[in-house]
């Protein structure tokens, strides 16, 4: 016994020592962005595009400032930036419904980026008069009595792009998912947070430079990204294909699969009556109560001082 044991000791170490080579080859294989560098920069790019409502929605408060805009009425601009507060409402439907044949996130995202580009440009034609801007085809030495900017309308345009725009973040985030390997999952959020960084920057601050040295204007910049967005989207839509969710390796596969919309609206109750949810609820809706204040009116009283929109433009990007 202890001869036949001996002898077949070699050959189970040599398996074993092949079984261990292999997983460190694996694991070496598994390191690293090889294989998702596309996938990375698209994730990137749909984040930036994600980010330029939001950008423009900031620099609205700073072109209102010279227009004698109450401080009330620029409060009610605000509500604007709701629908990423509350984009948690709707999220179940998001991920519930949708085209197989067609990707269940694409199904959202096409038409959704479609609906921005088209909510910009006719935008675009319109915001001059929202902001009170005298008629374009005046003739010169006439007097025209200056007109008020039509601040609810403005906060329905906004709050609308703004509601896509987060129906876009919903998407995006379930998509990341799949479309990333699993070891690259995490690069997800540094796409989200570096993307719309990024297209927050380019719709705020870099906007109120051009915009303050004559270079672009409001419904010009609002163009230029309706095109974008019409050109992105059509490409993804062609060129961009989903990989099937695989849940066949879940201890639950087959309640994950088959989750409805109500099914699903279920398990975020549930989520929510976790005994860690109203502390961190609480936590979150009254952590900006000291502050948000002052944020909000700082810049509008630099302005009123005589600083440049483009300096104070500037100053986002240290706290970005």
């Amino acid at each position: 016994m202890v001869e036949l044991r001996s002898r077949s000791a070699p050959g189970g170490e040599n398996k074993l020592d092949h079984q261990m080579s292999s997983d460190k080859n694996t694991d070496s294989e598994k390191k690293g962005v090889k294989g998702d560098v596309q996938n990375i920069l698209v994730l990137l790019f749909l984040y930036i595009l994600q980010g330029i409502p939001l950008g423009l929605a900031a620099a609205i408060p700073l072109i209102l400032t010279n227009r004698n805009v109450s401080y009330k009425q620029q409060a009610e601009f605000s509500f604007s930036y709701w629908p990423f507060s509350v984009k948690l409402l709707w999220a179940p439907i998001v991920d519930s419904c949708f085209v197989k044949s067609f990707g269940r996130r694409k199904s959202w995202l096409v038409p959704i980026q479609y609906l921005i580009g088209v909510t910009m440009y006719v935008l675009s034609h319109n915001v001059n008069y929202y902001l009170g801007e005298p008629e374009p085809g005046a003739e010169e030495g006439a007097t025209s009595e200056p007109r008020e900017p039509n601040l609810t309308m403005l906060t329905a345009m906004f709050f609308f792009l703004n509601f896509l725009a987060a129906t876009q973040d919903i998407a995006v985030d379930g998509w990341a998912l799949t479309m990333l390997q699993k070891h690259n999952v995490g690069y997800a959020s540094t796409c989200n947070s570096v993307g719309q960084t990024a297209g927050y920057f380019m719709g705020y601050v870099f906007f109120m430079a051009l915009e303050s040295y004559g270079y672009v204007t409001l419904p010009g910049f609002l163009k230029f990204w309706a095109v974008v967005f019409t050109i992105a989207t059509t490409l993804v839509a062609v060129l961009k294909h989903e990989k099937e969710e695989d849940f066949s390796q879940h201890e639950d596969s087959e309640e994950i699969g088959d989750l409805g919309v109500v099914d699903t609206y279920k398990l975020l109750v549930s989520i929510l009556k976790l005994g860690v949810m109203p502390a961190t609820i609480a936590m979150l809706l009254t952590s900006k109560i000291g502050f948000a204040a002052t944020d909000a009116v700082t810049g509008l009283k630099l302005v009123e001082k005589g600083v440049p929109k483009d300096k104070l433009a500037m100053l986002a990007i240290p706290m970005i």
